[in-house]
């Protein structure tokens, strides 16, 4: 079946995520760079992201984490400026192609609100804090079809994480396309896993419109 929806994973898919993560070093007093370079190890190992955390603060709690930043006012933000420079372009053209288009991924509430903001050229926008459930979970898959109104197989779901985007979306019966972007991304782009459950691998947003015209 022909793609009619495409959803896209917002980390690192839509957001550049360096702007948070240079925002966590600097709260737990950690040089940016070693920061980096632990994060990019934990990735390579195919570990959850905050496990990065455990390196430096064994007992660290990032929700708990999270609020005290908050409250410290030097919480989440999310502006123009985090959007990689394909997003506007890539979408607005999609929509123009007559596809219904969401962002939906691993995120906070916080988030969500946050990229409302932007005013993107998107149908919805939703983020697991609010749907109760995260990526690589089935039940955050089905949300995402319940959410696009399609068949399952009429659906590309695209983002830059091996398991939790690839191999989950490819489970759930979805088209799947795994962007070369941000750590994860340009890591398991050749990866044997990632080219069994991928229908497509691609550089750049950008790509998707013809891409999707030949489904």
């Amino acid at each position: 079946m022909p793609v009619r929806a495409v959803v896209l994973d917002i980390g690192e898919t839509v957001l550049d995520d360096t702007r948070e993560w240079n925002a966590w070093a600097d709260w737990i007093g950690v040089g940016r760079h070693t920061f980096s370079t632990v994060l990019g190890a934990v990735t390579a190992s195919g570990r959850d992201n905050a496990e990065t955390f455990q390196y430096f603060k064994p007992d660290f709690d990032v929700a708990a984490e999270r609020q005290r930043r908050e409250d410290a006012g030097n919480g989440e933000r999310i502006d123009e400026s985090d959007l990689y420079p394909d997003v506007r372009p890539a979408l607005t053209q999609l929509r123009r192609n007559g596809l219904w288009i969401a962002l939906a991924g691993n995120q906070t509430a916080k988030a969500g609100s946050l990229l409302r903001k932007l005013d993107l050229p998107v149908d919805a926008i939703a983020t697991s804090a609010e749907w109760g459930v995260a990526k690589p979970d089935p039940a955050f898959f089905r949300h995402v079809i319940e959410l696009a109104g399609v068949a399952p197989n009429e659906l590309l779901y695209v983002g830059d994480h091996r398991d939790n985007d690839v191999v989950a979306g490819h489970a759930a019966g979805l088209w799947t396309a795994l962007i070369r972007r941000g750590p994860w991304g340009h890591l398991w782009a050749d990866d044997p896993t990632v080219l069994a459950n991928a229908d497509w691998v691609i550089n750049s947003l950008n790509e998707l419109p013809n891409l999707i015209a030949r489904t």
